[in-house]
């Protein structure tokens, strides 16, 4: 697979392919790398933040595309972004302007498969929390609540676990870890 140069989007979240995430977009950096995004002179890789390293993210992240914007009543921009493709961030190089580039190299998602058996529970809990959550849930014209690859995703992407920790799973070839840690998750929350 071929390297690109894409444009870093780093924020202390995780967004995974087929994860919709909606950012507010402040800082005039930011600002640009979005209108060069949009003009076509760069992708867009979205990278969860990582503190006191020689990189400014985590060299796993997110290729994706910014699927709508609006503007906020304090007059900062909102963007609607979603995943796509992982990549292995293997470069980063910082503008003048404060931008980030990265040269990438595009990695295998996690294939599409059918949740069975007790594993419905973790498909059925993510239906719930989305039931709980409504703007979330708006941020999705349609839910995959029958693929375990994209309940999977969706869990780390919305679990309150330090970013290293959800990468480590992240960076498994398939959903089936991630899979076991959401069951055993949800079944030691409902023992207590």
């Amino acid at each position: 697979m071929q390297t690109k140069e894409v444009a870093l989007l780093i924020q202390d979240a995780v967004l995974l392919p087929g994860g919709r995430l909606e950012i507010r977009v402040v800082s005039p950096s930011d600002l640009a790398m979005v209108a060069d995004v949009l003009k076509g002179h760069y992708g867009l890789a979205f990278a969860p933040l990582k503190v006191n390293s020689s990189l400014p993210c985590y060299i796993t992240a997110t290729q994706c595309n910014i699927i709508d914007f609006n503007q906020l009543e304090d007059g900062s921009l909102s963007i609607v972004i979603e995943g796509l493709q992982r990549l292995k961030i293997l470069s980063t190089a910082q503008k003048r302007d404060g931008c980030w580039i990265a040269r990438a190299l595009p990695c295998a998602n996690w294939c599409n498969e059918p949740i069975a058996g007790e594993f419905e529970i973790i498909s059925a809990a993510l239906e719930q929390f989305y039931q709980v959550n409504p703007d979330l849930l708006e941020l999705y014209s349609q839910t995959h609540l029958e693929d375990a690859a994209w309940v999977s995703q969706r869990w780390l992407e919305v679990l309150p676990m330090y970013n290293r920790d959800k990468l480590i799973l992240v960076e498994q070839p398939n959903c089936h870890k991630t899979m076991d840690f959401v069951l055993q998750l949800l079944k030691s929350h409902v023992d207590v």
